[in-house]
């Protein structure tokens, strides 16, 4: 059965998945780059036998991918930006296959900013990116095995957030940050709750794991050894920076307050209902 580590680009997947994965899949918790390859994104072209050549063919097979995931894993984390539900009519999951989810959200002002990063692009094309509820992440022109609907922030998040039909743990990005240690226990309560229901935590494991996946410790990894899933930039072709700014990324000072305004007035129901604003 799937357990998803969902949210919207750039809201802290990442690191929740460095933490899972140092916690899960090595003996002592501490995190290496290549635990990562234990918990994959989906979709992804790995998990098709065929090539994909539309949007309607990757939506067809992304329950039949699922199908064949669970028959040779008992437990199987997966990453992913899709909204979930459907999309024209056919399931992004199902709970045949889906144990539960874990989801991360995060003040969408300090999302634009690495949204700029990342892509490569300006911060208003950054505000139609997170507002546009037709918005999908596609990497190549190609191969549609990768095709992702992630909607608008607003969109992504409410479709986790109104599902009955999953089990799902809603954990802030700003929680991680101020305050780890319950909120990555409070994960793994979560996910032992699902799957292995007479495990307690292991505290020596859960220490590691935190303090190896720390911020600027996977920055300075990144650094000395690289990190493959980093994108190159539009502009000079360089590989940019994936643990760009962490505690740094304070929107305040980074974007024009008309943005600012902007996203907390199409976002204002949700950021509320978050504390985000008041």
């Amino acid at each position: 059965m799937i357990i998803w580590l969902a949210s919207y680009p750039k809201s802290g997947n990442t690191w929740v998945r460095s933490f899972l994965s140092a916690y899960y899949y090595s003996s002592d918790g501490n995190f290496s780059f290549e635990l990562l390859d234990k918990i994959k994104q989906f979709p992804n072209k790995e998990f098709f036998n065929k090539k994909i050549e539309s949007v309607d063919d990757a939506s067809k097979e992304w329950l039949n991918a699922q199908k064949e995931i669970i028959k040779k894993d008992k437990l199987c984390f997966l990453k992913t930006h899709n909204c979930y539900g459907s999309f024209k009519g056919r399931h992004f999951t199902s709970p045949e296959y889906t144990k539960g989810a874990v989801y991360i959200v995060r003040d969408p002002r300090n999302i634009l900013s690495s949204l700029m990063n990342h892509f490569s692009i300006d911060e208003e094309n950054a505000y139609k990116m997170i507002t546009n509820v037709y918005r999908n992440l596609k990497n190549d022109n190609e191969d549609y095995s990768t095709y992702s609907f992630i909607s608008s922030w607003n969109n992504n998040y409410n479709s986790w957030k109104v599902s009955t039909k999953i089990k799902t743990i809603f954990v802030k990005y700003e929680d991680l940050e101020n305050n780890k240690h319950d909120t990555f226990r409070s994960i793994i309560n979560f996910i032992n709750g699902l799957f292995f229901e007479n495990d307690k935590i292991n505290n020596d494991k859960l220490n590691k794991a935190i303090e190896t996946t720390n911020f600027d410790i996977l920055q300075k990894k990144e650094e000395l050894e690289g990190f493959s899933e980093a994108i190159f930039s539009k502009k000079d072709g360089r590989k940019k920076r994936f643990f760009n700014l962490g505690k740094k990324n304070q929107y305040s000072k980074l974007l024009k307050s008309k943005t600012i305004k902007d996203v907390e007035n199409i976002f204002f129901k949700e950021m509320s209902d978050l504390n985000y604003i008041d």
